[in-house]
Formats: C-alpha cells, structure tokens, sequence
C-alpha cells in the first residue's frame, strides 16, 4: 500500500521480514507465505535501496530455503513448493535490482550443493535473465 513510501520503514519492515522467515509457524506456514509475498512488493517497490540490504537477505532466504527442506516435520509438499517457489522469486528480484550480485554469490553455493530443493531454486535464479 505505501509504494515507495516503504523506503522510509525499510530498517524496521527488514527486521520483521528476517524475524518471520526464521520461524516455521506451523504445517501450512502462512505467515512465512506472507512474509515472502510482502518481500517481494518491498523489492519492486525500494528497488534502489535493495543492493545495499542483499547480503542480510540472501542469507535469510538460503536459510530459510535450507530450513523448509530440511525439515521433518508436518509441512506438506505442496507447501514447501509454495515456499520454494517465492524465495526463488524474491532472489530473482534481487538479482535484477542488484544488476546480477545475486547469480554470482549463488556460484558457489550451487557447487557445493547436494540438495536438489536447494540447488533447483539456485539453478532458476541462474538462468532466470
């Protein structure tokens, strides 16, 4: 709703967007599905301002896509291909803002990636141009 306005809440907005995408909140994780929708109106919106936070939010995002596979627990697939799919979406935002910082940091955790979750959400950011 703020549109660029957000730019004046960034500091406070990435605080409570780092905070929710740590946390599983439960088998249908709408709160992280909303966090991730809402990180990704922030990056269309203050894209100018996104270079300077990339490092703080592509650790947030491969964390939280290594959590979502990791885990264990009562979160159905689809689910986590709902989450899969908006923190690849936010990593492409951030690479187009950051003009391409995004797809050479993945380099290297692609290679030395297992995990097929992980590595498809890293091989579409890649190829995405």
């Amino acid at each position: 709703r703020l549109g660029i306005l957000v730019v004046r809440h960034l500091k406070r907005l990435e605080r409570v967007i780092l905070g929710y995408l740590e946390v599983c909140d439960g088998p249908e994780e709408e709160a992280r599905l909303g966090i991730l929708e809402t990180l990704q109106c922030t990056i269309e919106h203050a894209w100018p301002r996104m270079p300077c936070r990339l490092p703080v939010l592509l650790k947030a995002l491969l964390k939280m896509i290594w959590d979502v596979h990791a885990d264990r627990g009562s979160t159905p697939e689809p689910v986590k291909a709902t989450l899969f799919q908006g923190a690849t979406e936010c990593l492409i935002l951030l690479d187009r803002c950051s003009e391409g910082q995004v797809k050479v940091l993945l380099e290297g955790v692609y290679s030395s990636c297992e995990e097929n979750h992980v590595r498809e959400c890293i091989r579409k950011v890649q190829e995405n141009t």
